[in-house]
C-alpha cells in the first residue's frame, strides 16, 4: 500500500481481531452487525486460515467467511496465514499484526478475552494488545524489521496508528463482564451469520463426535445470549470486557435499573 492508497482507505471505527474464522461470529458478531447498522466501518481480521480444522479446509473457511462477512455487513476482512493451532506471540507476528493495524487505522479493537481452553485464543489476545502498542511507534520500520525477521510482506512504511480502545470479548472465557451490548435486533442475523460455516455446523459424520449437532449448536448460542441480555434487562446480548476504569459524566443516564 503506497502513502496515496494509505491516504484514500477509509479507516475502520472497529476492528475485531480473532485466532479463527468463525471465532468472531460467535463471539462479537452481533455487536459488529449492530455498529455497521448505526453507519459505522466495521472489519475483521482473522489471524490463521483455519488449515487445522476438523472439518473443511482453508478454501472452504474463506468462502464461508466472505458469506459471514457480507452479512454482518462488515466494511474489510482479511486473513493472515499465522500457522493454525500455532498462533504465537513472536516479533514477526506482532509486526504483522501492527502493518494491519497502521492501514486499517481502527479507533477501537476488540480481542478475545486473555483466558481460555484454546491456545490460539487467548494468544491472540495477548499477541493483538502487543501488536496495538507496536502499531503506535513511530521509529518502528515494520517493513524492514519483518525482512529481518525472514517475513517479505509489506512494501510501504505506513505512519503510526494507535488505538484509542482495546476491548475484550469474553463469551468464550466464563468472567463477569464489564458491560454487555444488546443485539436483540441482530440476533437472527448474527446466527446466520454464524451458520454461514457450513463445513463446521452443518450436520455431517465427520467430526461428529466433537461438534453439537446443528440444533443443539442453535439452542446454545440463544442461552448464551439470553443469559448475558437478562442481567442488563434486553433479550439477547454480548458480554465484554475492559480493563480501563469507565467515566461517568450524569449520573442520571446511567443505564439499567439497580432494584
Amino acid at each position: 500500500m503506497s502513502p496515496s492508497t494509505q491516504d484514500q482507505f477509509a479507516p475502520l471505527d472497529i476492528l475485531a481481531i480473532a485466532a479463527h474464522r468463525d471465532d468472531v461470529e460467535q463471539t462479537c458478531g452481533g455487536t459488529l452487525l449492530k455498529m455497521a447498522q448505526k453507519g459505522q466501518r466495521t472489519g475483521i481480521l482473522d489471524l490463521t486460515q483455519g488449515e487445522m480444522g476438523t472439518r473443511g479446509s482453508a478454501d472452504d473457511r474463506a468462502r464461508e467467511a466472505a458469506e459471514a462477512a457480507r452479512l454482518l455487513q462488515v466494511s474489510w476482512r482479511e486473513a493472515l496465514t499465522i500457522p493454525d493451532a500455532r498462533v504465537e506471540n513472536t516479533y514477526a507476528n506482532r509486526l504483522r499484526i501492527a502493518q494491519v493495524i497502521r492501514q486499517t487505522r481502527p479507533r477501537v479493537v476488540i480481542l478475545p478475552y486473555w483466558k481460555g481452553r484454546h491456545p490460539d485464543h487467548y494468544t491472540c489476545s495477548i499477541l493483538g494488545y502487543e501488536a496495538c502498542f507496536l502499531a503506535g511507534l513511530k521509529k518502528v520500520d515494520i517493513p524492514r524489521n519483518l525482512a529481518k525477521e525472514g517475513v517479505q510482506l509489506p512494501e510501504e512504511n505506513l505512519s503510526p496508528h494507535r488505538p484509542f480502545k482495546i476491548l475484550y470479548a469474553t463469551l468464550y472465557y466464563d468472567v463477569r463482564p464489564t458491560f454487555v451490548v444488546d443485539i436483540s435486533d441482530q440476533f437472527e442475523r448474527r446466527l446466520a451469520a454464524l451458520m454461514a460455516y457450513k463445513t463446521q455446523f452443518a450436520d455431517q459424520e465427520e467430526g461428529r463426535d466433537l461438534f453439537p449437532a446443528h440444533e443443539e449448536i442453535r439452542d446454545r448460542i440463544h442461552s448464551m445470549a439470553r443469559f448475558y441480555g437478562l442481567p442488563a434487562g434486553v433479550k439477547y446480548a454480548e458480554p465484554f470486557l475492559q480493563k480501563e476504569v469507565g467515566l461517568v459524566e450524569d449520573l442520571l443516564s446511567i443505564p439499567v435499573q439497580s432494584i
